[in-house]
């Protein structure tokens, strides 16, 4: 059996394993891992979580990492015994080279309902690309679970993600859009690059974006609407930032947006503003390589979670498990 069969196993019977992995969180019929766990744990004894979720049907340790690791753990044993015990597969757990299961080829997320998970970083254009392996994720009743003075996880809700899925839905949507339009051009590239690096925060850095996707460049005016129906959001945002006490957003922003209404063709000059606001960045701003721009035209570009850009990524899955909230951003 080759990892993408086992994967579609896995993936065909996700229900099935989520429900006796939540019977191992709760101390139900944890007789059958032992020898797995042993193995997976590189130890002769069973770890002292394990003492206690057999004798008390509960977990001491309430950090947040240790939950995570204890959630993996269960759940390699779960799949191994239930799918693959007799097909002479023996599961591992790998996650510092970056995947979790590695005979598999597979991920495993276990974000609370805060929806966050910190992950390595390697390429900012992860950001659009996705993940070189598929992932599941396990959505916990951590952050409630830990208030109770019984502490026991549960598994809440679960999505199996395809790798190019481990990627920002909103910026993939827009590349979508703008790979349609200016397909494997020099300005394509220049555009991926803004997209990789760009600050989901930065008022400037996102209208650029959104001006670019949305204006349309057989009609000559129609920057000249969206300029307009920009200058109304920012002054409506700013209203709202003064009632909650934030700072407004500088007009300076606007006024550097208002700069390319002079400049013709519109959208190349936004294209010349996006370069602009990457060179005033701090940060290395590198250009995709030569994989990553080839991997980037064939992408299906179909990202279904938020991706922060900092020294570790934050995934965001709230995309998956509830509505987004519009001021959603880095």
């Amino acid at each position: 059996m080759d990892n993408s069969e086992a994967r579609k196993r896995v993936r065909d019977n996700l229900p099935l394993l989520v429900e006796k992995l939540n019977a191992a969180l709760r101390g139900d019929v944890l007789d059958d891992i032992v020898p797995i766990l042993k193995r997976i744990d590189n130890s002769r004894d069973m770890p002292r979580w394990f003492d206690l979720l057999c004798n008390e049907k509960r977990l001491a340790n309430k950090d947040g990492k240790t939950a995570g690791s204890i959630i993996e753990k269960l759940f390699v044993c779960v799949i191994e015994h239930t799918l693959f015990k007799n097909e002479g597969i023996a599961l591992s757990i790998n996650p510092a080279k970056g995947i979790d299961i590695p005979e598999l080829k597979l991920g495993v997320k276990s974000p609370s309902t805060n929806y966050c998970t910190s992950e390595p970083f390697f390429s900012a254009y992860d950001r659009v690309l996705g993940n070189e392996c598929d992932v599941i994720v396990l959505l916990t009743d951590y952050q409630e679970s830990k208030k109770r003075e019984q502490y026991i996880l549960q598994i809440i809700n679960h999505k199996y993600l395809r790798g190019s899925e481990i990627a920002d839905k909103n910026l993939c949507a827009a590349c979508r859009e703008l790979r349609s339009r200016y397909g494997d051009s020099p300005e394509m590239k220049r555009i991926l690059k803004f997209v990789a690096y760009i600050n989901q925060s930065d008022w400037e850095a996102k209208t650029l974006l959104k001006l670019l996707t949305e204006i349309d460049i057989e009609d000559g005016e129609s920057f000249g609407r969206l300029l307009i129906q920009t200058e109304q959001e920012l002054m409506k945002k700013n209203k709202k930032r003064t009632r909650e006490g934030k700072e407004p957003i500088w007009e300076d922003a606007l006024d550097s947006i208002k700069i390319i209404a002079g400049k013709s063709p519109h959208d190349y000059a936004i294209v010349g503003a996006m370069d602009n606001w990457l060179a005033d960045r701090k940060s290395i701003i590198l250009p995709p390589s030569d994989s990553e721009w080839i991997k980037f035209l064939r992408s299906p570009l179909d990202g279904k979670i938020g991706m922060s850009f900092a020294l570790q990524w934050r995934y965001n899955f709230g995309m998956l498990f509830r509505v987004q909230d519009d001021d959603e951003s880095d």
